[in-house]
């Protein structure tokens, strides 16, 4: 109760983190189903709810949000999180259909990079996401996809997050179409897009993600470091909660895209073909002879044959260190299970750093792809 004798000037910034909540009037058209129960019961929704519903819906749910906060003392993100778990409350979020309208959206643009690398966004899109999700302590229980904090200094500028003003560019105008996604809930599932839509397995997601501020930002030295070795990666995998067959089906992400000299300081692909999820990744690092490139740039491995391809120091490790490489070596023998194994890993990290009671769902969904969903309204 303590929380209730805060000086009014201090109270102001939260009102007006409040009204924030309170989203702009756009052309969305979502369905909804009320009913969060007051101590004087709101009229009964109508049968087809409309957007007028959304946004009262929304304004009930800022208002708990803020008492939520006084009774927690838990700063700004308090009162986005009791917002949150309102809506999820009282049902006033977006359907599964209005996800995956912002999926074919993300899908449109995956597929529509023109010269950029290799002609997807795909691969930089499912960094974003990784990156943004990677950053989880499960001992002080922060980082993590809940709060998009990649979007403030210094996290933006931290050195493996080099490039990915891209990716944030490029959701940025989906955001401006679909303006009641959260960042983090946008960013996640872009990560799902580009995976399915080039080609890899089905990931479990869902929404309830929320967008927190600056003073979240993670500290510098979360994500892995390209040049170290088994220990390095342990200690930041373990730091997550995943065990080593889990972080080697995770490593796996590098069957797509590639380095580039001016963001990591590593250059090339690691796959013939970069914007197609397979299990070549695995396949490549046991089938080709690596040896260390001779150059003036950071340690990296060249495949002997066509000097085209690279591994970076914590791909070459997965064939050295023995718990590593049996599982290593049983994705290269088998796609399905790598693919299985994968999803599941990913949807984890996708997850990581969000309480339960934000999410809209009990279960993760299956968003299906572009083509599924086509196939459903042609059938």
């Amino acid at each position: 109760m303590n929380a209730l004798r805060i000086p009014l000037r201090s109270a102001a910034p939260l009102r007006r983190a409040a009204r924030a909540q309170l989203p702009k009037a756009s052309p969305f058209r979502p369905s909804y189903n009320g009913g969060r129960k007051y101590s004087t019961a709101p009229p009964p929704p109508e049968a087809k709810s409309s957007s007028s519903t959304l946004w009262l819906g929304l304004g009930a749910a800022g208002a708990a949000g803020a008492a939520w906060y006084f009774f927690t003392e838990s700063g700004e993100n308090a009162v986005k999180s009791g917002v949150q778990q309102a809506k999820v409350a009282a049902n006033f979020v977006p359907t599964k259909e209005d996800y995956e309208k912002v999926y074919r959206k993300i899908a449109d643009l995956v597929a529509d990079a023109g010269d950029y690398d290799d002609g997807s966004y795909g691969p930089v899109l499912l960094r974003l996401a990784w990156h943004s999700s990677g950053t989880y302590d499960k001992e002080s229980g922060s980082g993590g996809s809940n709060y998009a904090t990649m979007r403030f200094e210094p996290e933006s500028l931290h050195g493996a997050n080099a490039g990915l003003n891209v990716a944030r560019e490029l959701m940025e105008k989906i955001k401006q179409e679909f303006p009641w996604i959260t960042y983090g809930d946008l960013w996640t599932l872009a990560g799902v897009a580009a995976i399915q839509e080039m080609g890899g397995p089905k990931i479990p997601w869902r929404p309830g993600r929320i967008d927190g501020v600056a003073t979240q930002a993670t500290p510098d030295g979360r994500l892995p470091d390209a040049s170290q070795g088994s220990d390095h990666l342990r200690n930041i995998f373990y730091r997550m909660g995943f065990n080593d067959q889990e972080i080697v089906a995770l490593s796996g992400a590098h069957a797509l895209g590639r380095c580039h000299a001016n963001r990591s300081g590593f250059v090339g692909p690691w796959t013939f073909s970069p914007t197609t999820v397979t299990n070549d990744y695995y396949k490549l690092l046991f089938d080709e002879k690596w040896v260390w490139k001779k150059w003036e740039g950071p340690k990296q491995l060249e495949d002997k044959k066509t000097k085209s391809l690279m591994m970076l120091p914590t791909d070459y490790v997965l064939t050295q260190d023995k718990s590593f490489k049996k599982h290593a070596k049983a994705y290269a023998d088998s796609q399905d299970l790598w693919f299985k194994d994968f999803s599941s890993a990913v949807a984890r990290l996708f997850e990581l750093g969000v309480p339960e009671k934000q999410w809209v769902s009990p279960e993760p969904w299956i968003i299906p792809t572009v083509d599924e969903q086509d196939a459903k309204k042609s059938a």
